[in-house]
């Protein structure tokens, strides 16, 4: 049985920006929470299309199996990543701008067939989602992830029927 525990990155969470930080970190808490380690960078596909390609190139020697990249506006962050690895790269289309991420979402999810992003919502839901998928992958290797998420989703559900119970302790009615 492999074992998670590492000295290397086995998630990397890239950033068009220091301005997306504040939405990625949803995705870093997540990896926290799931005690994975994980290295987190800045990068540009258009500002610094070269640190983006060695980025990319040298993931995999980085001991990196899954890349998570964030971008706003129309950036295309995680097709240029895609292009220049093999790894799953997961897409985070980031909010704002005139369009409000609309843009940053088109950029990422619209790539041309042999170049996949998995794409996940705008913002830092997104973010959130991209850090458990990357979970998700890395539990087909690491079984004890996959112990993990269903003690993750035993809780979400459990919090859901709590939160119901709070409704009917208010006096609104619940089944």
């Amino acid at each position: 049985m492999n074992s998670v525990s590492s000295d290397k990155p086995l998630v990397s969470i890239v950033m068009g920006s220091d301005s997306d930080l504040e939405k990625m970190s949803e995705a870093a808490e997540v990896l926290e929470e799931f005690d994975i380690p994980f290295e987190i960078t800045i990068s540009s596909a258009h500002r610094s299309p070269e640190r983006t390609m060695e980025y990319a190139h040298g993931a995999t020697d980085r001991g990196v199996h899954v890349i998570i990249a964030g971008a706003g506006r129309a950036a295309h962050l995680a097709g240029v990543i895609a292009a220049h690895t093999t790894l799953p790269v997961i897409g985070v289309p980031i909010d704002g701008g005139p369009l409000n991420g609309v843009d940053a979402l088109y950029a990422t999810v619209q790539m041309p067939p042999g170049i996949p992003v998995g794409t996940m919502a705008i913002g830092s839901g997104g973010a959130r989602n991209a850090g458990l998928f990357a979970v998700q992958i890395l539990a087909l290797k690491f079984p004890e992830l996959g112990e993990k998420l269903d003690a993750y989703k035993v809780k979400l559900s459990d919090g859901v029927a709590e939160k119901a119970e709070r409704l009917a302790e208010v006096g609104y009615k619940n089944y």
